[in-house]
């Protein structure tokens, strides 16, 4: 087995999970309940809170935030300084002033496909689906769910185009209507759904 490799410097629960093969670098805050699979990288500064789940060969550069109940499935990029939020309506104290509590209020939930990549400084806000090898531009705020293989930038982050498993642009093949797209790198063709995901597929 691979070893765990946790910088002198990080804070990491004991009560959190941590697969073999990970580094945890400089600075890094490690919650409770948090659960990092095999061979993940993560970078210094990174703070991840409770209910945070991490599947294997996951890659979160510095300075990410990874906020409550948070799911990231295998072989995700978080990128520097990306923001996953939980909270839809924020407030710091309740109506009568009193400090709002864990009980006061309701965590939302953010699920990121696998292979999925979010560029840097982007922020997703609280209950959002971001379907399987989907590309996030840098600078993004994520408003609504996004589709397998969808590429997307702005704010609020709108769809541009769509991206191979090798992350490189697909453009539309064929004719008549057809719903099929072209890797313009590795030739990988993909069809697209009735919901809007792209799913590879060999003639």
């Amino acid at each position: 087995m691979s070893e765990i490799f946790i910088h002198p410097s990080a804070v990491v629960s004991e009560k959190s999970e941590i697969g073999d093969g990970t580094k945890i670098w400089m600075n890094v805050q490690i919650r409770e309940d948090v659960k990092i699979g095999r061979n993940c990288i993560i970078g210094r500064n990174t703070y991840i809170e409770n209910g945070v789940t991490l599947g294997d060969n996951v890659k979160v550069q510095n300075n990410a935030l990874l906020y409550h109940r948070a799911t990231l499935e295998d072989g995700v990029f978080i990128g520097p300084g990306v923001i996953l939020t939980n909270d839809k309506i924020p407030r710091a104290v309740n109506p009568d002033g009193s400090l709002k509590n864990a009980d006061d209020w309701h965590a939302g939930h953010i699920h990121i496909g696998r292979g999925a990549s979010i560029g840097a400084g982007t922020t997703v806000l609280t209950d959002i689906t971001i379907g399987a090898w989907a590309m996030v531009g840098s600078g993004a705020l994520v408003t609504r769910d996004i589709p397998s293989h969808a590429l997307v930038v702005g704010v609020p982050a709108r769809i541009v185009g769509y991206v191979c498993k090798c992350g490189h642009r697909l453009m539309q093949h064929g004719h008549n209507g057809d719903r099929i797209w072209k890797c313009t790198h590795d030739g990988a063709r993909y069809r697209m759904s009735e919901k809007g995901d792209l799913v590879e597929f060999v003639e």
